[in-house]
């Protein structure tokens, strides 16, 4: 089995799989008079096919034992699938790059506590992953016709552990 350490989540080091949302970056200015400040543009959502719709739901996940087995990742290649927790607690990722439409190495991360993460259009992923306690996040992603999710199960698992 291969073991691999999760690292903090920065939009530097998840630029190359999406993005990273959270109240960080220049792109803010003040609205409702000035008793709101407004992060805006934070990921951009992809809605691809046939009667494509972007849509937003939510999802309470449980926690899985660590350090985690990784059997499985999987990819949507008809659109983009942000997932924002709703509780300001930190969850694993786990990307991999495409090698040959299939998936490659996994990089792990963990998000800071309040960070979301946006996978772009046809990246491979893991599943959601809460760490310690249930959480309930915010999803934007893809509805519409034709098939959008593929998955990859590995030959030999690997082991994502916790830094």
């Amino acid at each position: 089995m291969s073991r691999i350490v999760a690292r903090p989540l920065t939009r530097e080091n998840f630029a190359p799989f999406g993005d990273v949302i959270d109240m960080g970056g220049d792109n803010r200015y003040p609205i409702n008079g000035g008793k709101a400040m407004r992060y805006h543009d934070l990921a951009t959502a992809e809605a691809a096919g046939p009667n494509a719709k972007v849509l937003i739901s939510m999802v309470r996940g449980t926690p899985y034992e660590m350090p985690l087995k990784l059997t499985m990742v999987e990819r949507h290649p008809l659109g983009s699938q942000a997932f924002i927790p709703l509780s300001p607690r930190p969850f694993l990722v786990v990307v991999c790059h495409d090698t040959e439409d299939s998936p490659g190495e996994p990089h792990a991360f963990i998000t800071a506590p309040g960070q979301g993460i946006n996978y772009r259009r046809n990246l491979w992923h893991g599943v959601l992953t809460p760490i310690g306690e249930e959480q309930d996040f915010l999803i934007v992603d893809r509805g519409g016709d034709g098939s959008n999710l593929e998955e990859c199960h590995f030959s030999h698992p690997y082991e994502i552990h916790l830094p």
